[in-house]
């Protein structure tokens, strides 16, 4: 399965530039956040894969305009095609905006996702917008990463951590992947291709 993730920036050359080559063999696409909900419905419509998605920081307008065609997975275990995606949206709260949380409420937010996790006896990929705490995150409050996604990780250790909220535009802070033990952390800032046997 070849899966299109993306986060944060909408990538020029599969909007303004668009070709249909360019999606024609991309089986998933996951959205980290933080992207024009035009952007998605745009994808989801010209192309033949589902778009998946979890709220970012600044995704306050998909609660009155929410991608078109396109599907939540904020708070859910989604299984696609036997594939488990646990979503788990939004950052550190720093200002009070939308989608922001403390460490705490975003760990009982990750609770709530107990028994659907033991249900399905864990999960394949970890989708969140925010990363986890020491895993390509900053040490301002509002680019912090969580410390209960660690705990996911070990506990679970899914084969993927797809996550966003950290822009290639900061310099030598990005970084594209990295491993935790058994998992991979992906940063879909943009755009990122993966595959799944």
């Amino acid at each position: 399965m070849k899966i299109l993730t993306i986060a944060d920036t909408e990538s020029s050359m599969l909007w303004d530039f668009y070709q249909s080559h360019y999606l024609e063999d991309i089986d998933l696409i996951l959205s980290a956040g933080d992207l024009d909900p035009d952007y998605l419905s745009f994808l989801v419509t010209l192309g033949h894969a589902p778009v998946l998605y979890v709220p970012g920081n600044h995704d306050s307008v998909y609660d009155r305009r929410p991608p078109s065609g396109c599907i939540n997975i904020d708070g859910k275990l989604y299984v696609h095609e036997g594939l488990r995606i646990l979503g788990l949206g939004g950052s550190m709260a720093y200002n009070g905006g939308t989608n922001q949380y403390t460490e705490a409420e975003m760990r009982r937010r990750a609770l709530k996702m107990f028994f659907p996790i033991r249900r399905y006896r864990g999960f394949d990929i970890l989708l969140t917008h925010a990363p986890a705490k020491g895993f390509h995150d900053l040490p301002d409050t509002a680019h912090r990463g969580f410390e209960i996604f660690n705990t996911l990780i070990d506990r679970w250790q899914p084969a993927w951590h797809i996550h966003g909220h950290i822009h290639n535009t900061y310099g030598s802070a990005f970084v594209r992947e990295e491993k935790r033990g058994n998992t991979t952390v992906i940063n879909a800032c943009e755009k990122h291709i993966i595959e799944i046997q």
